[in-house]
């Protein structure tokens, strides 16, 4: 018989290895910007259009390539980092594979025009499939540019597979903003679709977090400096202040490499442990800086996962460091309850508050509207069915199904429950022949996820404010919050932008407190992006879904009679009460032959 075995051709092994490389566009936006730094650039600037799928293109003022040089870099495994192995444990460069170019080539159609300072001349490649097209002298100035366009275009499958421009677009401003964030001394500039995101000159730490983040960090930034023998960290931290519903403003880099560690942002956590919630996220840019021989950067193709040989030093030693930072600026230990001089002095503190004027206040339209009676997001906890359902919205009547079948219930069956709730968690109601016992939170996420499905047909009332708030939002919050805006409309939801990164909002749902408008709307943002990265799930069914998780009834809520028995009702109007929309199952139902069972009754 022949031999089966044989290699792979040249051309389909490179795409091979462009799919572990080059995920996405951002992918080769990280790899061309790691490698203009490497270069020695003082200036660089991203163009994208299509979200990259067009145009990916890095100009910058490196020190440039020779001839051969050029030509060599689209090679696989050509690099000028490595000459042995135990090069590969002192790398302190971002690139060092010689993948990146070479990868792009096998996916993508590309230009190069690069110059040497000594050089009259400069070198133009075109390559398409791997393959050079042209090479030949050019008129270029120092430095490179490389053009990479139409990616992905001789692999649909892979291109099929990108998401929207909005999304590829927010994958792109993170990679750029992880790579500008690390090297505040060089110039970086953003250019998306012939306008510019970002403009960034040369300056600080603090002053490129702030060109990134937003000036409104400004007076929230605490600075982080801790030296030992085994590793330095600095940089900065937010305080309590600046925490926020979303994971978005965290940052770790070492030896100014960007990584993705839950175990350190875990340490950085438990140093703001006490000053903020639970479910909020300290805002951290902090830098690593570590011996290369105690860490392996060579685990993952993106680079962004690495392995220390002792992660709990590390762990405790960003742990003290951010412990020390709150303590040393007075974050930490104390509250004060002392008024500004300027406020005490003011007539509405020193002077009495008259019989009078309170009966022209109670009258006053604006009070009224503030009082708790006229906040059409407070209920009041009673008896009376009547506020919950319209906490709720949902049709009236009672649906029970005609006949029993796995997972529901009859007519008779239900007649006259009782309830009780365990654990502040799950909601125990009596029947005929047992009990149910229903999960509160996946319930009430059923129920709203029907209602939004519902209202984004129909629609959703909107609580106009009374005096409407601003929001800035990281540029990839803001891109993910523009696209959102029309969907949350019929939501309840009347978001309108107001500058660059900044948005105005104009209504919100009525079950919003008015002072809630944006921790409302950064929470939907951070649960959004951690919902289901399923492919087959549209934007809106997302949306939805995030939003029914936002809102559902806690964990850990005590829940009066009237609301366990009104969430009770509604789960049975729901079209699938049995799931939740993510396919949990809701409730489970324990009859007496099941309690015997159980206990074993002989």
């Amino acid at each position: 018989m022949a031999d089966i075995i044989q290699l792979l051709p040249d051309p389909i092994a490179n795409q091979i290895a462009a799919g572990e490389v080059i995920q996405r566009p951002a992918s080769a936006v990280k790899e061309l910007l790691e490698n203009a730094i490497d270069a020695g650039a003082t200036r660089i600037h991203l163009i994208i259009r299509d979200a990259g799928k067009e145009l990916i293109q890095v100009n910058d003022n490196g020190k440039g390539m020779s001839p051969t040089d050029a030509r060599m870099s689209f090679e696989r495994h050509a690099t000028s980092k490595i000459r042995q192995i135990d090069d590969l444990f002192a790398i302190r460069t971002m690139g060092f594979r010689g993948e990146a170019l070479a990868s792009m080539a096998a996916v993508a159609q590309m230009e190069m025009k690069t110059r040497r300072a000594d050089d009259e001349t400069g070198t133009r490649l075109v390559t398409e499939a791997s393959r050079v097209i042209t090479q030949e002298p050019c008129q270029a100035p120092e430095g490179t540019m490389i053009l990479v366009k139409n990616l992905f275009y001789n692999v649909p499958a892979r291109r099929n597979f990108l998401k929207s421009n909005n999304v590829e677009t927010r994958h792109i401003i993170d990679e750029f903003t992880r790579v500008a964030m690390a090297f505040p001394a060089i110039a970086f500039r953003l250019t998306n679709n012939d306008t510019d995101v970002f403009m960034l000159e040369p300056g600080s730490l603090k002053q490129r977090i702030l060109g990134l983040l937003g000036q409104q960090f400004n007076a929230k930034l605490v600075p982080v400096e801790e030296e030992t023998g085994v590793v330095n960290i600095s940089g900065f931290i937010g305080s309590p202040d600046a925490a926020a519903k979303t994971r978005g403003n965290q940052y770790f880099f070492v030896n100014n490499r960007f990584i993705r560690s839950a175990y350190l942002n875990h340490a950085v956590s438990q140093g703001f442990r006490d000053l903020i919630p639970n479910d909020e996220f300290p805002l951290f840019v902090l830098f690593i800086d570590i011996d290369p021989q105690r860490l392996d950067i060579n685990v993952h193709p993106t680079k962004q996962e690495i392995k220390f040989d002792d992660e709990r030093i590390v762990y405790s030693f960003v742990n003290s460091a951010v412990k020390h930072a709150l303590s040393k600026y007075s974050i930490a230990p104390s509250l004060d309850f002392s008024l500004d001089a300027g406020i005490e002095s003011l007539p509405a503190v020193t002077q009495p508050f008259s019989s009078q004027q309170q009966r022209q206040t109670e009258n006053d339209f604006l009070f009224q509207s503030f009082s708790q009676a006229g906040q059409a997001h407070l209920l009041h906890r009673s008896n009376d069915l009547k506020n919950w359902k319209e906490l709720y919205k949902v049709q009236q009547g009672m649906a029970f199904p005609e006949q029993e079948s796995e997972g529901s219930a009859t007519h008779t069956d239900m007649f006259s429950p009782q309830f009780v709730q365990l654990a502040q968690s799950y909601v125990m109601a009596t029947t005929k022949s047992g009990c149910m016992f229903i999960d509160q939170h996946l319930a009430h996420r059923r129920i709203l996820y029907e209602r939004y499905e519902h209202a984004l047909q129909e629609g959703i009332p909107i609580q106009r404010s009374l005096i409407p708030k601003t929001i800035e939002l990281n540029p990839t919050d803001a891109l993910l919050l523009t696209s959102m805006l029309d969907d949350l409309k019929h939501l309840g939801y009347a978001i309108e932008p107001f500058g660059q990164f900044t948005f105005i909002i104009q209504g919100t749902p009525g079950d919003v407190p008015d002072h809630d408008e944006k921790a409302s709307i950064e929470k939907l943002l951070d649960l959004y992006k951690h919902e289901s990265s399923d492919v087959k799930l549209d934007k809106r069914e997302k949306l939805i879904r995030t939003m029914a998780a936002q809102k559902a009834t806690p964990y850990g809520r005590r829940l009066q009679d009237a609301e366990m028995q009104e969430l009770f009702q509604q789960l049975l109007r729901c079209e699938q009460p049995q799931l939740s929309p993510e396919g949990k199952k809701i409730f489970v139902r324990v009859n007496g032959d099941d309690l015997g069972n159980m206990i074993q009754r002989g």
